[in-house]
């Protein structure tokens, strides 16, 4: 077990004199392009701390976003990777395969939605399984048009850019973009005030209209959208697509790549009102910090693709496997699917005392909630709130992250590892930011 203190320490300004010099470094040799949230470099994390190069010691209420869901050097993992690490770091499952990469195809087979037969293929990030999804559905329904939503997050690639709504800075100078890629309103109940049933009407009645049944591969949804502001959709809408997808022959692919591997209290966000999707993709929280990712679906759409049509050389790397089974070992062993309902618990409570008009909503499951603000009175998005108050929690040692399509949401994905007292001083520093932006 890491020996890291659980305490919040800052011993400098933020940033630091090391981490200053180091971001100097960066802006000699890295590209512009890769942006950061913090100005400081890190040198160790475990539980809900993560420590700087100066010794200040930083309470984390973002995970990597959602990755380090069972914290950061999380023991098992720790453990698992170090001994694949003296037996072999790669062959490429490709040439030589090796059993841990069944085993995490097992396991999912296990987890995800649904009692069907399952095939999973492995991949490195959110992007590249998204993408591979996409294949799928193509390949298992012979039509080629794709159906994302208003608000959607699914990766930086050329496809996933295509099915991300948000243009800055994800998309903006980068195109031309894939084709057959179309957009349906999303279920946004703060915004739209329509019932799971009514947005489903109107956004299955634009798909049919301006798309066709007939022509649409897959409709791709994040059960609890991530980027795009952590949109819980009303109650209803999911299994009312999912419905409409299997009525028509159509793939339902659940982007689980933040919201899955135990973040929102259920293994999957999917499964709060039991929706069955076809295919399901995992990254992020799949492997403590490695790179994995996963598609695992119904195992007529997984094999209707030709032998080689799926794969890369570093896909279900054997250091990342090892460490996803021992992130599955460590969420059903510690019983962290409690403990993020316990975090959801702890967090509305302390929103619910406080008594300010610029805060619109708070929404979410488990470790995956957030704050929506806005403007008194027009209820229009502000994004500069959600700005100083993520400043105000960066200069006093809180790690916050910022999201949301005008971004004006303030988002809490804390590893499940950190202790009651950590969050609780965290969302106290979250909401003097508050106090002091008035």
């Amino acid at each position: 077990m890491s020996d890291l203190e659980q305490t919040r320490l800052v011993r400098t300004e933020l940033p630091g004199p090391r981490s200053a010099a180091l971001m100097l470094r960066k802006q000699a040799f890295v590209s512009p392009g890769v942006g950061t949230t913090m100005p400081v470099f890190a040198t160790r994390a475990a539980g809900g701390i993560v420590e700087d190069v100066d010794g200040n010691r930083l309470i984390d209420l973002g995970s990597g976003i959602a990755v380090t869901t069972v914290g950061s050097s999380a023991p098992r993992v720790v453990a698992a990777v170090q001994a694949q690490v003296a037996e072999f770091t790669h062959t490429c499952f490709m040439i030589t395969p090796y059993e841990s990469y069944v085993a995490v195809a097992e396991a999912l087979a296990r987890l995800t939605p649904g009692d069907h037969e399952k095939r999973s293929a492995l991949f490195n990030s959110g992007s590249e399984a998204v993408e591979n999804a996409v294949k799928m559905a193509r390949s298992y329904t012979g039509r080629s048009a794709v159906v994302v939503f208003d608000h959607a997050y699914h990766g930086r690639t050329n496809l996933t850019m295509a099915m991300t709504a948000k243009v800055a800075p994800y998309k903006h100078g980068f195109g031309p973009f894939a084709a057959e890629v179309y957009r349906a309103p999303m279920s946004y109940p703060l915004r739209d005030g329509l019932s799971g049933a009514e947005a489903a009407r109107r956004a299955i009645g634009q798909i049919e209209t301006q798309v066709g049944a007939g022509n649409l591969a897959a409709v791709v949804i994040e059960p609890i959208q991530g980027e795009g502001g952590f949109v819980v959709p009303a109650e209803g809408f999911l299994p009312a697509l999912a419905d409409w997808c299997r009525t028509n022959g159509v793939v339902f692919v659940a982007d689980e790549v933040q919201s899955g591997f135990g973040r929102t209290g259920t293994m999957f966000a999917s499964e709060t009102e039991d929706v069955v999707p076809d295919l399901v993709v995992s990254a992020k929280g799949i492997a403590g910090g490695l790179p994995l990712s996963a598609v695992t679906g119904r195992a007529e759409i997984m094999d209707a693709v030709h032998p080689g049509g799926l794969g890369g050389t570093y896909g279900g790397n054997p250091l990342a496997c090892a460490a996803a089974l021992a992130v599955i070992e460590t969420i059903e062993s510690d019983g962290l699917l409690e403990r993020a309902r316990q975090i959801e618990t702890l967090v509305r409570e302390r929103f619910a005392r406080v008594d300010d008009p610029r805060i619109a909503e708070v929404r979410g499951r488990g470790a995956m909630l957030a704050v929506e603000l806005v403007q008194p009175g027009t209820g229009e998005p502000d994004a500069a709130l959600a700005k100083s108050i993520a400043a105000h929690a960066h200069s006093q040692g809180v790690i916050t992250l910022t999201c949301g399509t005008w971004g004006n949401v303030i988002r809490f994905l804390p590893p499940l590892s950190i202790s009651d007292e950590l969050l609780t001083e965290a969302l106290d520093i979250v909401v003097a930011g508050l106090e002091v932006t008035r």
